[in-house]
């Protein structure tokens, strides 16, 4: 395996899954930077900056759990296709915790350099997780799409 997709591996496991507060210091840049992770084109920089996201994320779903489901490389980039579960027991996300299970999708590129993430260019199903989580209103019947109109 490709030394950057186990760096993308561990990311994922140890940071997210274990929940390993050091391993944001191991595999972040001081000068990383992390796009697509709010509601808003806000970056994120360093570990200072990262480490509040990961706080309330995992504080909002103690269950969290990410699983990498496929991974590319080419050069310094790792593209990543996940999938995100959790229960919504806690109040990381600014609102009362609603006892439901999320599932979601994202997909992350990640470029690495000297054996740390350095760019995070992320695109997850929010929208999805705020509908799962009775916040937002469920999704329209997509074979709408699909139907012929004149």
């Amino acid at each position: 395996m490709n030394d950057n997709k186990q760096l993308a591996q561990r990311w994922f496991a140890e940071v997210w899954n274990q929940g390993r507060d050091s391993a944001i210091d191991e595999l972040l840049s001081p000068e990383g930077v992390g796009f697509g992770l709010g509601a808003t084109d806000t970056e994120i920089h360093g570990p200072a900056e990262f480490r509040p996201f990961v706080h309330n994320l995992r504080s909002a779903f103690p269950d969290l759990h990410i699983t990498v489901e496929d991974t590319v490389a080419e050069g310094d980039k790792v593209a990543v296709r996940l999938r995100v579960t959790g229960t919504h027991k806690g109040n990381g996300l600014g609102f009362p915790p609603t006892g439901r299970k999320i599932d979601v999708t994202a997909i992350t590129i990640i470029q690495f350099a000297n054996g740390q993430l350095v760019h995070g260019w992320n695109n997850w199903d929010q929208l999805g997780m705020l509908q799962q989580l009775g916040m937002a209103a469920g999704p329209m019947n997509m074979d709408q799409l699909l139907e012929k109109r004149p």
